[in-house]
């Protein structure tokens, strides 16, 4: 998946932190590629004027509703405007993220 972001930097620190995606090449801020335990790859790249529809966002399961509580925990005590999970078409809840789009968070 390619995403364009206003700040290549934050937002792969934000993968890193709380989604456990480690970077396998960077950029200075223009660009960079982080993986995941089972292979999914995200590149990140530097873009001035980001404008993602309202609804886009993406998603990242997790494997117990206590897992996604812990990280809403961590998000919030971390200083992010979220709110707490609820049970919806699954149980979840969504963030802000760093570089103009949203991710939700769910299992």
């Amino acid at each position: 998946m390619n995403l364009t972001v206003t700040d290549v930097d934050a937002t792969r620190k934000f993968f890193e932190q709380y989604f456990n995606l480690q970077t396998k090449g960077n950029h200075s801020d223009s660009f960079a590629v982080l993986i995941d335990k089972d292979g999914f790859l995200l590149a990140l790249m530097k873009g001035v004027h980001v404008n993602y529809p309202q609804s886009f966002h993406i998603g990242f399961e997790q494997e117990s509703e206590e897992q996604v509580n812990e990280i809403n925990k961590r998000l919030k005590d971390d200083g992010y405007n979220v709110k707490l999970p609820i049970r919806a078409h699954r149980w979840t809840f969504y963030v802000k993220a760093p570089g103009g789009f949203t991710v939700e968070v769910f299992s």
